[in-house]
Order: structure tokens, then C-alpha cells, then sequence
């Protein structure tokens, strides 16, 4: 059996609304939201029903300020011009700020304010509106032009953008109609743009990088030494790689760290790929494990002995973990559990506390 930490699987949602009217249509959306909570001001706590929390409108900065790094998204049912106020000491980057929409209180409008991409802004003003029958307000230049875009493209497939701040650029190309050269051995891409947009598609970055394209994608878990990257370029990691990690009792996060990230270095493989860490259920409670896959932001992932001992793997027994916990391995078959059956990219190697071994996981698609 297999013992992980689960992900949220609905988007937590704060609705907050300060009018009499607002409070009804907050009633409303909470009952069509799942995952959301509503917020009310104390003058209109009667208008909201059971299920809320009141605020004192004095508090309503606070409110929004506390909640800030604890939901997903907002709701607010008021006046732009307030929302801009409040939120905007609180920004930060579009892909770390929650969503923001605004309603007005007579329910015509749901206008994605703030993360409508990577955040589900627009997602979540269209769930608005489809609750309300107000209209969704989508000012992104792509959606606005029913164009696809390269972030809503890694948000769909899970994917990691390597630099933001070269999405933008991309993005732009896309609008002015340039061409785009892609790598992407998976074909994921060519099927979410199917065919809209000037993309070519290449087998290597060399020929992407030789061709007249304005901007160049790359799909790849692949580190790309800085000095190799050509301005124009945009690197989407698929969350496809599984660090399966045994150690000794005790060892130390930093130490976890290092021996991996020694490891990746000269694989030429990019951490931020990396999806989840594997190991045995007996390591479930290492705090050294734990915090390195809490730093890295994935799951870990503890397989049974019995379930270890089920995996053929390339290298021989270790007496250590028999004696230790009964399995004859620990990296190399977590590794090959967590990821499916996945390829081996490392074979286990040893420090003096750690053992690593790193899988892919198969694109069904390639």
C-alpha cells in the first residue's frame, strides 16, 4: 500500500462581501463554489444565512491581508477601485498571488482581476458568472483573441515554468503572429495549440535554434547551462522525474540535498521536474526526507517492504536495509513504484547515509 501526502483537489475560494446585496449574491456563489467560504460584513450578517463569518467593516483590509497566503482565490463583491487598494501592497508575482475577481453587487459583472492564468482567475470569473448569470470580464490578451497561451499550456499539463518572465515573450510572438519553434518530444504541445498559431516543431534544440522563428520552446526535465540559452527561449519541465531516497536513521535535510543535488547536476537534469520522492514506509517519519520534499513542494511517496521486495531492479540486495527493514532495497524499486514502472535515468548510488536512485515516468503520449 502506498502512503502519500495528498494534494487539494478543489480551489479554496474566499468570497467577501461588504452590502446588503453583495451579501445575498456571496450566499449564492458559496453554495455553487465548492471550496468556498464566505465573509460578510457584520451590518449584513442576516442577509448571508448560517454558513459565513462576519467581519466589522472597519476590518475588511485586515480580512483580506490574513487571508491572503491561505486561499486560492477571492471573490470580492465591491467597487474595483476598493479591491485595487486593498490588494495592492499585497502582490507579489502571478505565479505565487491568488486569484482575484471582482463582482459588483447587482450581480452584471465577474471581471478576472488579478493571476487569470496561473492562478485560474479567468477560470474562476467564468464560475462566477455561470452561477450568477452575471458576465465574465476577461481582459487577457490571448483569451481576448481566443488564442492559447504558453502558461495556461504548463497549468493544464502541470508543468513547471522554468523562467517566467520569458512567457511574456512568447506569448507576445504568439499575438504578432511570428513563428515559434518547439521542442517537445512528447507532442503535448502540438495538441493543445492543434494547429492554431505559427509553431514548428523540431527533434533537437540545435535545428529549433537554427531556424528563422522569433521565439523557441523547449518541453524538457533537460538543464540547459544559462550560457546556452538564446534570449528568445522558454522552458516548460514536465513533472516526470522520481527521486527514490533511502537513508540512515537521522540524516540531516542538508545532507539529503546535497548528494541529490550532486547527482542531478551530473545528469544534467533539472530539479524542478522532479515530482515526488519514494522510499520506504519505514522512513515515512525522517524529518530530514520530509523537509526535503516539503523544500522541494512534492509528495513523498512510502511504499511497504513486501511491496519493495515485489520490483526487479538492476542492482544486488543490501544487506543493510534487510537487516534494517526488510526489503532489499529501498531507492531504486521506490523509484520504480512511484513512477509506474518508469526508466531508471540513475541507478543507485551510495553516501555514507544516503541512497539515490532517479526514474521517469513514460509520456503515454510520446
Amino acid at each position: 500500500m502506498v502512503f502519500a501526502v495528498p494534494f487539494p483537489c478543489e480551489m479554496r475560494t474566499a468570497i467577501i462581501a461588504i452590502t446588503r446585496n453583495g451579501a445575498q449574491l456571496g450566499k449564492r456563489l458559496r453554495e455553487n463554489l465548492a471550496g468556498s467560504c464566505l465573509h460578510v460584513s457584520s451590518r449584513y450578517a442576516g442577509q448571508a444565512g448560517n454558513d459565513r463569518e462576519t467581519f466589522a467593516p472597519a476590518d475588511l483590509r485586515e480580512l483580506i491581508s490574513g487571508l491572503w497566503s491561505r486561499v486560492d482565490g477571492f471573490v470580492l463583491i465591491m467597487a474595483t477601485g476598493i479591491v485595487v487598494r486593498m490588494i495592492a501592497p499585497l502582490l507579489e508575482s502571478k505565479d505565487t498571488d491568488p486569484a482575484v475577481v471582482v463582482m459588483d453587487d447587482a450581480g452584471k459583472f465577474a471581471i478576472s482581476l488579478v493571476s487569470g492564468h496561473l492562478g485560474g482567475g479567468n477560470e474562476l470569473a467564468e464560475r462566477c458568472a455561470f452561477s450568477s448569470g452575471a458576465r465574465a470580464v476577461i481582459t487577457t490578451a490571448t483569451d481576448a483573441n481566443e488564442l492559447p497561451s504558453f502558461d495556461m499550456l504548463a497549468k493544464e499539463q502541470g508543468w513547471v515554468i522554468d523562467d517566467l518572465s520569458q512567457v511574456k515573450l512568447l506569448n507576445t510572438l504568439l499575438l504578432d503572429g511570428e513563428e515559434i519553434a518547439v521542442l517537445d518530444y512528447g507532442g503535448r504541445t502540438r495538441a493543445w495549440f492543434h494547429g492554431r498559431c505559427r509553431l514548428s516543431f523540431h527533434d533537437s534544440i540545435a535545428k529549433a535554434g537554427e531556424s528563422r522563428a522569433k521565439g523557441i520552446l523547449v518541453v524538457s526535465n533537460r538543464h540547459i547551462p544559462p550560457r546556452s540559452r538564446p534570449e528568445n527561449l522558454l522552458i516548460l519541465r514536465p513533472r516526470n522525474l522520481v527521486l527514490g531516497i533511502g537513508c540512515n536513521r537521522g540524516t540531516p535535510r542538508e545532507e539529503i540535498e546535497a548528494f541529490v543535488t550532486m547527482h542531478l547536476r551530473r545528469l544534467l537534469l533539472s530539479p524542478k521536474s522532479v515530482c515526488c520522492i519514494a522510499t520506504a514506509r519505514a522512513k515515512s517519519d525522517e524529518a530530514g526526507l520530509a523537509g526535503y520534499a516539503g523544500q522541494l513542494g512534492v509528495p513523498l511517496k512510502c511504499f511497504e517492504s513486501s511491496e519493495l521486495n515485489g520490483v526487479d531492479v538492476p542492482s544486488p540486495p543490501s544487506r543493510h536495509a534487510l537487516d534494517a527493514i526488510g526489503a532489499r532495497g529501498v531507492a531504486e524499486p521506490a523509484a520504480i513504484l512511484a513512477s509506474d514502472g518508469g526508466r531508471l535515468l540513475l541507478k543507485k548510488v551510495k553516501s555514507e547515509n544516503v541512497t539515490l536512485a532517479v526514474a521517469e515516468i513514460r509520456d503515454k503520449n510520446a
